[in-house]
């Protein structure tokens, strides 16, 4: 599975973005889509994930009711995000889990997406 994000850029403090990430390859062995963020000096986080049904979603305490997470059937994933703060800053990333088969064994993959940058200034 490969993955291109898109839609990073620069917004003011309350304003809002959308990201965007195509992903293409073995998209029906996708489990599972999120979007993470690394903010400058510090861990790279869970955002938001999403089942690949789009059925079930979860997010990051800091950005539930702000942040929603969506995906259409060709699994291109989106990230929905509003009432921006200056802490949102970061390289956002997405992601996707998915099953490789190996004959009748298989193992589950990470495939990532190249960041996209958002910065909220105040």
């Amino acid at each position: 599975v490969q993955l291109q994000a898109s839609g990073g850029g620069l917004v003011q403090a309350g304003g809002s973005l959308r990201l965007s990430c195509a992903a293409s390859g073995s998209i029906v062995n996708i489990i599972r889509m999120a979007w993470y963020r690394q903010a400058p000096g510090k861990q790279r986080e869970l955002v938001a994930v999403i089942t690949s049904g789009g059925t079930s979603s979860n997010y990051a305490d800091s950005v539930k009711g702000r942040f929603t997470i969506s995906l259409d059937n060709a699994k291109n994933v989106f990230l929905q995000m509003s009432s921006l703060k200056p802490e949102d800053t970061a390289v956002y990333y997405c992601n996707a889990e998915h099953t490789l088969f190996h004959g009748d064994d298989y193992e589950i993959m990470s495939s990532w997406g190249q960041g996209t940058l958002v910065t909220v200034s105040s």
